[in-house]
């Protein structure tokens, strides 16, 4: 049979960000109602952000958010009092334009750092219908 690759993965997470920008939660809703255009991908909903209060003395709280997309979906968690931040952008689609994701991630929420690792998703995905 053969097997073609399903899509991407990219997760980022960011360290010394804006303390203003990690805690607004119109930042956080601009970052996940752009990001789908920026990429051409479709939006299934309008972004839905939440804000915790935190848990523990590992989570300060902050924001989180999510939207899907017809390619599959893009989150956010944010932790102002860290200068935190940690983003996921999935999608079936390959080809995704890492740099553009990295530098919009970096520049809406101030990083002087950025983590990324990359993830090709469903490998062994079947090429054609198997049912």
């Amino acid at each position: 049979m053969e097997t073609i690759q399903f899509g991407e993965h990219v997760t980022l997470d960011g360290y010394s960000g804006d303390l203003d920008a990690l805690n607004s939660k119109e930042k956080v809703l601009e970052f996940l109602d752009s990001l789908p255009g920026m990429l051409d991908m479709k939006k299934l909903s309008e972004p839905i952000v939440f804000h915790s209060d935190g848990n523990d003395t590992k989570d300060p709280g902050g924001w989180t958010g999510i939207v899907v997309i017809e390619e599959s979906h893009i989150s956010i968690h944010t932790f102002a009092k860290r200068g935190f931040a940690s983003a996921d952008v999935y999608t079936c689609k390959n080809g995704m334009d890492n740099d553009l994701i990295i530098s919009y991630f970096k520049d809406m929420f101030g990083f002087k750092e950025i983590e990324t690792n990359f993830l090709r998703r469903g490998t062994q995905y079947p090429a054609q219908d198997i049912y």
